[in-house]
């Protein structure tokens, strides 16, 4: 067993390149681990560095010397963005409190409905599993309130917070688009000398997670636009809120899809009950995310959904757990540099076969 061990390392890490390229992942790893609350707001801007880019390399094909298309772009972004947001956040905001003060109506329909249950189908239900029910519930109710309440207290930290970030993000989105070049060359020269395997690997990963971040900001407006209207035309309670949901539910392959399900078929069963609208509904969503996994995702995403289902949710669990959102936003591209970099890893050549054990 050991001697398979040596000879697995010797075949991987014999080559010097491959040591840094490891190295390099370590402190990467090591920083954004340990010290991640500290640089949010550059993280923040590296994102929207990558999606403004290709406007920025548009704007200079034409001409436009690079720091005036780095203003242009910039402008353009954050005056969309503020439209969008005051546009958007007083609906959404009218209607969580809408959705707030029916809360006690929904709970008091649904443990009607539970109570009911076992008159309609008492083969199925049984008068103790419903008061379970509706205990749980209720304690679940409570422990909502509970945290509504926390969550209004700590209200004024996260606005401190965003007020941080208005202020550093624009500035650190606008040098990293202008000085892009200088800084790259500023780290290069802080890398090991032996970084073959890192560069092949950082050229592949760069296009990617340029393309993923503008792919998905595509498939949040998308999805969430079309969920809108949907549910605008079917008169559903909430439609605003739900539709900005459903579009950052993209944000966590598979498992936020199902999770949001449940808020959206909640208000539609307790706006119509088991009636045809409700059952209009749920097709039309079954509908949205079908064409969202099938025919939205492989177009925006062609080379990340080669990825099996499994590894992508195993990415989202493993890299959500060490790194919380952002692990959840680059679960895709990370499971994509695992797998360039075992890939990019020496091993053995075609046709070689592996020393015999002694």
């Amino acid at each position: 067993m050991f001697d398979m061990v040596s000879r697995w390392y010797k075949r991987r890490f014999s080559d010097p390149h491959a040591v840094s390229l490891v190295a390099i992942l370590l402190v990467g790893f090591v920083t954004i681990y340990f010290f991640g609350n500290l640089i949010a707001p550059l993280l923040v801007a590296i994102v929207l560095a990558y999606l403004l880019e290709w406007p920025v390399s548009k704007l200079t094909q034409l001409g436009i010397p690079r720091t005036l298309s780095v203003v242009v772009a910039l402008l353009t972004f954050f005056s969309l963005a503020l439209i969008a947001l005051f546009g958007l956040v007083p609906t959404i905001w009218t209607q969580v409190g809408n959705l707030v003060n029916d809360i006690p109506n929904m709970y008091n329909g649904l443990q009607h409905t539970l109570v009911e249950l076992p008159k309609k189908y008492p083969e199925l239900a049984s008068f103790e599993i419903v008061e379970s029910l509706v205990t749980n519930a209720k304690n679940q109710m409570i422990s909502v309130g509970e945290s509504v309440v926390k969550g209004s207290l700590a209200s004024l930290v996260s606005l401190a917070t965003l007020a941080v970030y208005l202020i550093l993000v624009p500035l650190l989105v606008f040098f990293l688009l202008k000085d892009k070049q200088e800084m790259i060359a500023m780290a290069s020269g802080m890398l090991p000398r032996n970084r073959k395997l890192a560069t092949k690997v950082w050229d592949e990963m760069n296009e990617q997670i340029s393309n993923y971040i503008r792919g998905k900001v595509m498939e949040i407006l998308i999805v969430g636009g079309v969920s809108y209207v949907t549910f605008a035309i079917l008169d559903l309670r909430y439609s605003a809120l739900l539709a900005v949901l459903v579009g950052f539910s993209v944000l966590i392959p598979y498992i936020g899809a199902a999770a949001v399900t449940v808020p959206v078929a909640m208000v539609g069963l307790f706006q119509w009950g088991l009636s045809s609208e409700f059952y209009y509904l749920l097709i039309a969503y079954g509908i949205i995310q079908a064409l969202d996994g099938n025919v939205l995702v492989p177009i925006l995403f062609s080379e990340a959904v080669n990825l099996h289902p499994v590894a992508i949710i195993v990415a989202v669990l493993v890299f959500g757990g060490l790194w919380g959102f952002w692990g959840v936003f680059f679960a895709i591209p990370l499971a994509t540099l695992v797998k360039a970099v075992w890939n990019a890893l020496p091993g053995l050549d075609e046709g070689e076969s592996a020393p015999a054990a002694d």
